[in-house]
């Protein structure tokens, strides 16, 4: 049958002979890569060690401490342990589908009730399942086959499935050899079970079946899955530690902000919580204006002839919350939305004149309280709320432009993290979409200017192929946090098609009109989810500037709540943020009170303190006393106080 010949990621070549798979190319380079081999990527697309190559492809070999050997020994735990064992101690359970998820992987089922207290039996069984060490077994069927076997095995969900695709033939069945388990999939799997690393089951949660309210609800397990105890154990004190700094918990001990039924997914600021976020308001919106941009105020509740237009009454309309005023109850008709998101409106307050060249680029900026219909599910206190104010800019310019712009707000944004506390962040570039609008010359120019402007920057960036908006290329930017966790937070994006939807226009230098570029930008993105994370960031200990109360003066007497009433009012005029404690309680139970709250800075007052014009000061995290005169705090806290931008 002759041979084949493929070529291998240093660009040498390599001859086998035909029909051979990605196990005898790694057999052929060598016995050790051959026992750490788990898959193969073929021409760019991931497939199974058992897979056979192809003449002339460009061929590389997936082992298992790999990013992707480790995604797809998670896909593998999903697909065919998880699966398999719940099957085994869950008769009536209807498999759905299985993927991976940054650092783990989950698996739903349908018609059957478990439990977090189910699981250390469903790892039990996963464990035994793991040490037959079964071998893995993939095989193609048609349609018809597939749904055959799927309807006998009465798993509805996966015969829909099945039923739904476009595909005739190569339905990939995976079969474990010891068990018979099978289950369809994508693959690729691990070629055999010997090779599961360490995992832990983490909780379970319920789903709709893709994703729909209208489809039934589904039991999801959530599990994490690594390559070693060592590392299973370090992400584990991670998942622990998280628990412990959680916004949530932070903001109920700090008393910062509540959830309620009557309003899912809304906010209700308590005034410590809205000092934070006036604080950190207030500090972009200087920050912003020093950078040339026009504060403006829109409307949230806009007719659907604008959202028509603009396109998000077609593409985005299940997510926005749409009122209808009727005849019946006003002397018009008419069905508005509340906005999810801003830049309609500012589109509207650019066609407002005639604009030349000479007034761009013009920047628009908005804390635009934006609303989007999130799943009940979804939900999860700051970091996805339906009602939410964005640090919202708009960037009206010329092609020419779109890369100085680019380097202006990431150097706005870089400065912005660094005063906030965070020193890494990484920069994704998201290109052309197979679905697009827009020639690709300009496609062309905006990519490049992005990529330029980020060289030039000297920033490192990774580009994720096809993911851009379909109006244009964007550079997304993932904080990392102090436990090392990923937020993405800032976006910019390039669109091409929202200026032309709206007839916005320019006079160039020729004297004729031209339509502008549209620059979408957040820094923060919503301000809810930024304190979130930046309260978990500093375990709830902010920065002096951002804390909703700097000082608290504790009396520890009757006869200290004069002093101490005078002392808080005298701070209160140097615009420091202080309030005064003169409960008939013990000194120590205030400052465990008001450490639990988080309080920068507790001053203890007694009669020694006011003999001596003095205070005895314990900051936060400290068990020790400093006594200082109360010129001399003052000073301190006055200096400390000052937001970045004063200092």
């Amino acid at each position: 049958m002759g041979n084949i010949n493929v070529t291998l990621p240093d660009g040498s070549s390599k001859e086998l002979p035909a029909n051979s798979n990605g196990l005898d190319l790694a057999k052929s380079i060598g016995a050790g890569l051959a026992k750490d081999a788990i898959a193969v990527v073929i021409d760019d697309e991931q497939k199974d060690l058992s897979d056979s190559l192809t003449d002339g492809s460009k061929v590389s070999i997936i082992t298992i401490k790999s990013p992707e050997g480790l995604e797809i020994m998670r896909h593998t735990l999903a697909a065919q342990v998880l699966a398999s064992a719940v099957k085994e101690l869950f008769p009536n359970a209807k498999l759905a589908i299985g993927p991976t998820i940054e650092d783990g992987f989950y698996y739903d089922f349908f018609g059957v009730s478990i439990s977090i207290d189910d699981l250390p039996k469903i790892e039990k069984k996963m464990h035994e399942i793991i040490a037959n060490k079964s071998t893995i077994i993939k095989t193609y069927h048609s349609k018809k086959e597939s749904l055959a076997l799927f309807d006998e095995l009465d798993e509805s969900f996966k015969a829909e499935i099945i039923n739904d695709s476009d595909q005739i033939d190569n339905f990939q069945i995976y079969t474990q050899e010891t068990s018979g388990f099978i289950d369809l999939c994508r693959g690729p799997h691990l070629p055999s079970l010997d090779k599961v690393g360490a995992f832990k089951l983490t909780k379970v949660s319920g789903a709709y079946w893709r994703g729909d309210s209208d489809k039934p609800m589904l039991t999801r397990i959530y599990g994490t899955a690594w390559n070693s105890e060592k590392d299973l154990k370090k992400y584990l004190d991670k998942l622990e530690k998280a628990e412990e700094i959680d916004h949530r918990k932070l903001g109920k001990d700090m008393d910062l902000f509540h959830f309620q039924e009557e309003a899912p997914g809304m906010v209700f600021w308590h005034p410590k919580g809205w000092t934070i976020y006036t604080q950190l308001q207030q500090y972009v919106r200087e920050k912003q204006k020093k950078a040339g941009y026009f504060e403006v105020n829109t409307p949230e509740v806009v007719d659907r002839k604008l959202w028509e237009k603009s396109g998000h009454w077609d593409k985005y309309r299940e997510n926005m919350f749409i009122t209808e005023i009727d005849e019946e109850h006003a002397n018009e008709k008419r069905t508005n939305a509340l906005k999810p998101m801003n830049c309609p409106n500012h589109v509207q307050i650019y066609n407002q004149g005639i604009k030349s060249y000479r007034d761009l680029p013009f920047r628009l900026s908005e804390f635009g309280k934006c609303h989007r219909y999130e799943a009940s599910g979804t939900m999860h206190g700051l970091m996805r709320v339906r009602g939410f104010t964005q640090d919202d800019a708009h960037i009206f310019c010329t092609e020419d432009q779109i890369e100085s712009e680019t380097k202006n707000f990431i150097d706005l944004l870089s400065s912005m993290y660094n005063d906030l506390g965070f020193k890494d962040f990484k920069i994704k570039l998201s290109t052309r979409p197979e679905k697009r609008i827009g020639s690709d010359s300009s496609w062309d120019k905006a990519e490049k200017a992005l990529e330029d402007a980020i060289e030039k920057l000297k920033l490192p960036y990774v580009i994720d192929e096809g993911d851009g908006a379909f109006y244009g290329p964007k550079l997304d930017f993932v904080l990392t946090d102090a436990i090392g966790r990923k937020w993405q937070c800032g976006t910019l994006q390039v669109d091409f098609n929202l200026p032309g939807r709206f007839d916005s226009t320019f006079i160039g230098k020729d004297g004729l009109k031209h339509t502008p570029v549209l620059l979408h930008r957040a820094a923060l993105g919503s301000f809810e989810r930024f304190i979130g994370i930046l309260l978990e960031n500093y375990e709830g200990k902010l920065p002096l500037w951002l804390s909703p109360h700097q000082v608290v003066i504790a009396a520890i007497t009757d006869e200290a709540n004069e002093y101490a009433e005078k002392l808080c009012l005298m701070l209160q005029n140097n615009k420091i943020r202080a309030e005064v404690d003169i409960r008939n309680e013990q000194i120590s139970y205030k400052v465990r009170e008001h450490s639990l709250k988080k309080i920068p800075y507790i001053v203890a007052v007694g009669k020694n303190e006011i003999a001596n014009n003095s205070v005895s000061v314990r900051k936060l995290g400290e068990n020790k006393n400093i006594v200082m005169s109360v010129d001399e705090f003052t000073d301190e806290i006055h200096s400390l106080s000052k937001n970045p931008l004063e200092q």
